[in-house]
């Protein structure tokens, strides 16, 4: 499992090298100004980088996003139609 994960972290930042960068911060404000898109998950991705989930509520657009260590952010993927699963906080079902 670790190996898959690793393989699928290594082709990640492989493929983060040729997809559209920015600095995070500038990467954030133009997925909320462009596509109104905020951040709703986000999580480690081995021990050189961050993956993050932006969405918009309203249109149902999606990004995710790696950042590296040097604070650099690229799209790694984007569509239309997210569905979020999860319940609500404090939801019982």
């Amino acid at each position: 499992m670790k190996i898959a994960a690793a393989m699928i972290l290594a082709a990640g930042i492989a493929q983060a090298q040729s997809a559209p960068c920015a600095p995070r911060g500038d990467m954030v404000a133009e997925l909320g100004a462009k596509y109104g898109e905020t951040r709703h998950g986000a999580g480690i991705a081995g021990r050189t980088a961050v993956v993050e989930v932006f969405v918009s509520d309203e249109t149902g657009t999606w990004t995710i996003i790696l950042t590296r260590p040097d604070g650099v952010s690229c799209a790694m993927a984007a569509g239309e139609a997210w569905l979020d699963e999860r319940p609500p906080v404090g939801d019982p079902s």
